[in-house]
């Protein structure tokens, strides 16, 4: 299984960014597809996550209203929509997989760096 993270970069406080994860390996109709973040010197932190069959999405408290979790089944990707980007938003982005039944996640992407200035 590969995840492929990308579509990080630099934008100013309150700007957009989209970021991808292409998955390939296997199917993923019952695993959800994660995204997590580590900002400098913290723990990696949940960010959100979809059920890759049902499309259902969960959010941490911290973003919701601001970020959104797509997935397209076609390009087997998954997206993370980020709006009204903060500099406390600064991190590195991950994207991990696991089976909906499992309390792990077992699959993870390289990551992908957002840096937000203010």
């Amino acid at each position: 299984v590969q995840l492929q993270a990308s579509g990080g970069g630099l934008v100013q406080a309150g700007g957009s960014l989209r970021l991808s994860c292409a998955a390939s390996g296997r199917t993923f109709s019952n695993y959800h597809m994660g995204w997590f973040r580590q900002a400098p010197g913290k723990e990696r932190e949940f960010v959100g996550r979809i059920n890759w069959s049902s499309g259902i999405t969960y959010y941490a408290d911290f973003v919701k209203g601001r970020f959104t979790i797509s997935r397209d089944n076609g390009k087997t990707t998954v997206y993370l929509q980020m709006n009204s980007l903060k500099p406390e938003d600064t991190a590195l982005y991950y994207c991990a997989a696991k089976p909906t039944f499992s309390s792990e996640y077992q699959y993870w992407g390289q990551g992908t760096l957002v840096t937000v200035s203010s």
